[in-house]
């Protein structure tokens, strides 16, 4: 994939460290920022620890999501947050390994498309398997606590 600074990365950019992953887009008008604000408060409630973990945001939007798009975009988020985009057929592919729905959708009303999508976060552990599932409104506080226990045990 491309970061949001226009870089290519693959899996071995993040091995050894902690990912809280999230399938997203920028133009989506309410789950995502809410979990991406949410991946952000269990950030700064995680405070020196923090510096173990990456947020992620990968894109499943890749037609309007380019990388200028996403920097700024994650910018408003976390510091820390990165952007990822491709190919359609990269996303599709980062998409069923994680078993995440997605769906472009163009209803007659709307003038912009939307994207349909499972909305939930993924803790992926430094050796890039999924160690825990969130839900969406999953309290940031619990999120840095499934966190700290992980990386106690890391």
């Amino acid at each position: 994939l491309t970061d949001h600074t226009g870089r290519a990365v693959t899996q071995a950019d993040f091995a050894g460290r902690f990912l809280l992953l999230y399938f997203g887009f920028t133009y989506c008008p309410d789950v995502c920022p809410t979990e991406l604000g949410t991946i952000a408060a269990a950030m700064d409630d995680l405070g020196t620890q923090a510096a173990r973990v990456t947020p992620v945001l990968i894109s499943i939007d890749p037609e309007r999501d380019t990388p200028a798009a996403l920097s700024d975009y994650v910018s408003r988020f976390h510091p820390a947050m990165v952007g990822l985009t491709g190919s359609p057929e990269q996303v599709a592919a980062a998409a069923r390994a994680y078993r995440v729905f997605y769906a472009k959708v163009q209803r007659p009303d709307m003038t912009e498309y939307t994207m349909d999508h499972s909305s939930f976060i993924y803790l992926v552990g430094p050796d890039g398997r999924v160690r825990a599932l969130f839900r969406p409104q999953t309290a940031p506080e619990a999120i840095a606590e499934a966190v700290r226990g992980q990386l106690r045990g890391a």
